[in-house]
């Protein structure tokens, strides 16, 4: 019976990467009114996803729209050796997170724990925080795209390993893996440069 449930599954899979490549094969021909059904897939999960990071419906609506203009530009550039899942997911969170840096955003910090200061608008809390998040920036620009986007996903989006898996079609075990590896990088950065994320080099 498992086994059974297991094939349907793969099946299932296979037909909609396989209608997912069509429609992809359609917009490249010049067919633009394919690429409705690749909003119409994708445009709830994509919200979801980036409502999280914005905590702002607006914004996050925006980004969307903005998200899937830059799919539809780049969509010539998928490769087929991914899920086209994970690919549409990679696009348009790299194109948010170049949002983000333009206008400013805050991004949450990943397993960093802070003593509480109680005078958080003096100017030189004001100057650590903002260099705290740039050398946050700056470490999670260091990783490959996939690692990237995993690390943003599990501490910016707070999905759980579980939520990954489903959302970019990959087995739990390399959610796992490609998280621990991103997070050993980034700690090896720290021990040899140096910077203020002494939690982060300490492995917590």
């Amino acid at each position: 019976m498992i086994k059974t449930r297991q094939a349907h599954g793969r099946f299932s899979k296979e037909v909609n990467m396989e209608e997912e490549l069509q429609w992809i094969r359609e917009v490249l021909s010049g067919n633009k009114q394919a690429y409705a059904h690749i909003i119409n897939k994708y445009k709830n999960r994509l919200y979801a996803t980036i409502l999280r990071m914005t905590r702002n419906p607006q914004n996050a609506h925006d980004l969307v729209q903005e998200a899937f203009i830059k799919v539809y530009q780049q969509l010539n550039k998928y490769d087929q050796k991914g899920s086209f899942s994970s690919w549409i997911y990679r696009v348009a969170i790299n194109h948010c997170m170049d949002e983000f840096r333009k206008k400013s955003y805050k991004m949450k910090q990943v397993e960093i724990n802070e003593e509480k200061i109680v005078n958080t608008n003096h100017p030189e809390v004001v100057f650590l925080k903002k260099e705290k998040s740039r050398q946050l920036e700056r470490l999670i620009a260091t990783l490959p795209e996939d690692e990237r986007m995993i690390i943003l996903l599990r501490y910016v989006n707070e999905l759980s390993y579980n939520e990954i898996s489903e959302l970019i079609e990959i087995p739990l075990s390399d959610v796992r893996n490609k998280l621990h590896r991103a997070k050993k990088k980034m700690r090896d950065t720290v021990k040899r440069e140096g910077g203020y994320f002494y939690e982060l080099s300490k492995g917590r």
